[in-house]
């Protein structure tokens, strides 16, 4: 039986078309995102107000980013879309409630202003200052900043300022996606006054004041939980940030003891959500 002659593949699109469907699109995020804003209008309105105060819902932010990453494909880097995320969920919060971003520039001028840059864009005011404590007692003084201080290492165990009632706590910890390259890689805390019901409780951050404590205590407790150490040569001890996951602090505290330490304080400091790790294969997993 004879064949009909083959038929020609379809010509692939021009250049002007795509152009066009890209046009299509740029156009179609512009709308929805200004669609984004009309709502956020609308709900300044619910709340009867726009005064200077905390809009922050860090459980809700987490849950995005979250799905975000759950949903994302393509060749667009997961980098970008954190980021661009990130400067909307900033700037719509920042238009609700407008606040200023208070940086410790101590732990790097640089790659601190990455770190404010990439998580809260160009809108948001940012304000350096030269340690953790000033910046912390910045955002103490007022209504609804945020202070952004390192994670990982203090000169000073500016927490301590958090332990009172009414103080702001940590409340966040960027960036919530961790990657070898990743643009701005810093490991930071937030630091702000939330909502209780605002927050996520996934990770406890703790204000531990100890008296003995060592080189051999330190690597003890570096299974169990993550530690910012500020000596304390009054008491012979160290003022600790401590931050645990999937188990009580009446285990670190044991852990302590054990290892030779006296427990002399202990107090919630904040709370923030498991990060994201994105392999080199680009799949994220918390």
């Amino acid at each position: 039986m004879s064949k009909g002659p083959s038929k020609a593949p379809p010509a692939p699109p021009s250049l002007a078309v795509l152009r066009k469907e890209i046009d299509s699109i740029d156009e179609q995020v512009h709308r929805l995102l200004m669609a984004r804003g009309d709502i956020i209008d609308r709900l300044i309105q619910v709340k009867e107000t726009q005064e200077v105060g905390s809009a922050f819902r860090p459980a809700r932010e987490a849950d995005m980013m979250r799905r975000l990453v759950e949903r994302h494909r393509g060749i667009l880097p997961i980098d970008t879309i954190e980021s661009i995320w990130r400067v909307i969920i900033s700037t719509f919060t920042y238009v609700q409630a407008p606040f200023s971003v208070h940086a410790d520039v101590s732990v790097g001028e640089s790659a601190m202003r990455d770190s404010a840059r990439f998580h809260f864009g160009f809108v948001v005011p940012y304000v350096a200052h030269f340690s953790a404590q000033a910046a912390v007692e910045a955002v103490a003084k007022s209504k609804g900043d945020l202070a952004l201080v390192s994670a990982t290492s203090s000169r000073t165990p500016w927490w301590i300022e958090l332990e009172a009632a009414g103080a702001p706590k940590i409340i966040a910890r960027v960036p919530f996606l961790e990657r070898a390259d990743h643009p701005a890689a810093l490991p930071v805390f937030l630091v702000s006054r939330v909502a209780d019901n605002a927050m996520v409780i996934e990770v406890e951050t703790w204000s531990v004041r100890v008296s003995g404590w060592n080189a051999e205590i330190a690597r003890a407790l570096a299974p169990l939980a993550d530690i910012v150490a500020v000596p304390d040569t009054a008491f012979d001890g160290a003022a600790l940030l401590v931050s645990i996951s999937g188990i009580g602090l009446e285990k670190i505290k044991t852990a302590l003891i054990e290892a030779g330490a006296s427990v002399r304080s202990s107090a919630l400091v904040g709370s923030h959500a498991t990060r994201y790790t994105v392999p080199p294969n680009g799949a994220a997993k918390s």
